[in-house]
Formats: structure tokens, sequence, C-alpha cells
């Protein structure tokens, strides 16, 4: 199955999310980040920080929280068992901290195909502000789709 090049340009659900203490430090603790600046609110400060800082790939979790995450991804006829996380980047405009309340706001930027359309690519770019509107980052996905009835 093809993936719809007429998906460019869709705008996918939002997420919000108020970001707390706990919540980072248990992210910190799940990925084995044992720099004290992202557990220890005095380590933290003493750093310069208002409060406990976010993680750096903290903020690829935040569309996890939305219920219907892969939705799209079903909406468009594709079957998730043949997705793969192909690569994710980040370009970073601010520190997102416990206290922020962050929204998530994904587009579909590209969609192409290799290998004869064996492999299919959708690249998902997520704006990530705060309540004030405030850019906190940018984040840029590419989703590998297998299509096994490819020919190639």
């Amino acid at each position: 199955m093809a993936v719809d090049p007429a998906f460019i340009g869709t705008q996918l659900p939002v997420t919000t999310l108020a970001i707390d203490a706990g919540r980072l430090r248990f992210f910190a603790k799940a990925i084995g980040e044992t720099n004290p600046l992202y557990t220890d609110i005095d380590a933290a400060k003493a750093a310069g920080h208002a409060d406990l800082p976010a993680p750096p790939t903290f903020l690829f979790s935040i569309e996890l929280e939305n219920p219907d995450q892969f939705g799209w991804v079903t909406d468009q006829g594709i079957d998730p068992r043949f997705l793969l996380h192909g690569e994710q980047s980040f370009t970073y405009h601010s520190t997102a901290y416990a206290g922020d309340t962050l929204t998530a706001a994904p587009r579909i930027v590209d969609v192409y195909s290799k290998k004869g359309g064996a492999l299919e690519f959708i690249v998902k770019n997520t704006a990530i502000t705060r309540a004030d509107g405030s850019a906190v980052a940018d984040l840029e996905t590419v989703i590998v789709v297998r299509n096994p009835g490819a020919v190639t």
C-alpha cells in the first residue's frame, strides 16, 4: 500500500501536557540519565535553572500521551505492524521545566519512497510550545513503512 502524497500538509491531533517534576525524574531514570541536574531540584537551581529541566529527549514523549497516538496511521490505511521509527531530531529554542504546560502540534511535511516502493517514508514535524505560545522546540520524526507487497 502506497502512502498517499496528498497526506503532506495534514495537521495531526494536538496534545497538551502539564509537566511535573515526578514525571521528569521518572523519565530521566527510564533513559538511564544519571546527571542530578534532571532529578535533584537543588542541583538544577545551582546550575542556574528555575526548576527541574526536561531531559533533552523528553519532548518526544508528549505525543505519546494522546489516547490514540497512532490513529492517523490506521486512518491512512497503513498497517502499524509494518512501521519503524527511523529517525528523530530536535531543534531547541528554550528549555522546558517542571511546571510548564506544553503543546505538541504535529504535521506531516513529506512522503517519499525508496527501493521501488518497498520502503516508504513519512516525515512528521512537531512544534512544541508553552501555554503562552513561546517556542520550546521543533521535532522531526521519520517513520518508515515497510511495504511487503512491493516488488523490487
